[in-house]
């Protein structure tokens, strides 16, 4: 049922939340290794799926699901929350908030590339202007990061950055082809990832001590960033009439998570920090845009 009251409260509310969650992975990693910090939130994250699964009855679907399918959407969950997730960490880990964020931003240009090959879209003149756009932008941010660290940027935690954006187009590409119900699909995912991430985490560095800082940033990371948010997300989408519209609330993110990030995190964000993520983001427009008038 179209209500736009409750689609733009719920959208103003994900995208407040998304807003939140680079600097919550950078606190958090201050307190647990990537791979602890991921162990944990996925579990939170599951557990909230499971309930929500319950709580919406639709528990039926998952058990007449056939074996096929099954294990389609439970491989996705090596592909997140499984690998996107623990590259993306490991990446906010190396780099500093105000870099990792707006190249991990540039999914949105990766995706474009990819759906090439795996939907058979072709690329505009304006796609390959929206991507020439946002990758100046990167190559800003990267020069530009060079002075925000006295020993220079990571290369490696640039490279993962950067890889996480494969992952999660990849991700997002498998999943519309599957074309199935988010929320199972995502269920089955994560019922396959997060004990896959646990296993990782105590063959490597242990489980996190469950203290209440390691607890609270699980409970940022599993909610705010993988459950609450996207179901909320999903609510604005399913009751908007204008769904492009609506979708264009998700440019503010970037932009309060750089006020965060300066505010929260302690720092001082760079003025070439700002332009990147200003070139990134009209890339990323003018290439949805060009997909949108072509499909």
């Amino acid at each position: 049922m179209i209500n736009e009251r409750i689609a733009l409260a719920c959208g103003i509310a994900a995208v407040a939340l998304w807003s939140t969650v680079a600097t919550g992975f950078k606190l958090g990693l201050t307190v647990m290794t990537p791979v602890q910090l991921l162990s944990l939130g996925s579990l939170i994250s599951l557990a909230f799926f499971t309930l929500a699964l319950l709580t919406s009855g639709r528990t039926r679907s998952v058990l007449s699901m056939r074996p096929a399918r099954i294990a389609q959407v439970a491989a996705l969950g090596l592909l997140n929350p499984f690998g996107y997730y623990l590259v993306l960490f490991e990446a906010y880990d190396r780099l500093p908030a105000q870099i990792a964020q707006p190249l991990n931003y540039t999914w949105a240009i990766t995706l474009a590339l990819l759906a090439v090959p795996i939907l058979g879209q072709a690329l505009s003149r304006r796609t390959l202007l929206g991507i020439m756009v946002s990758y100046v932008g990167v190559s800003v941010l990267i020069v530009g990061g060079a002075d925000i660290e006295a020993e220079g940027l990571d290369p490696f935690g640039v490279a993962l950055a950067l890889g996480s954006t494969l992952l999660w187009s990849s991700y997002w590409l498998a999943s519309v082809r599957l074309k199935g119900d988010a929320l199972v699909d995502l269920w089955f995912g994560f019922a396959v990832g997060a004990p896959a991430v646990t296993l990782v985490c105590i063959a490597t560095d242990g489980l996190p001590v469950l203290d209440a800082a390691a607890l609270g940033y699980g409970v940022w990371v599993g909610l705010i960033e993988m459950g609450v948010t996207f179901l909320l997300w999903q609510v604005a989408l399913s009751r908007t009439a204008h769904v492009g519209s609506m979708a264009q609330l998700i440019f503010l993110s970037p932009f309060v998570s750089l006020v965060l990030i300066d505010r929260v995190l302690g720092e001082a964000v760079q003025g070439s920090s700002v332009l990147a993520l200003v070139l990134i983001v009209a890339g990323v427009t003018i290439t949805r845009s060009s997909r949108s008038a072509t499909i």
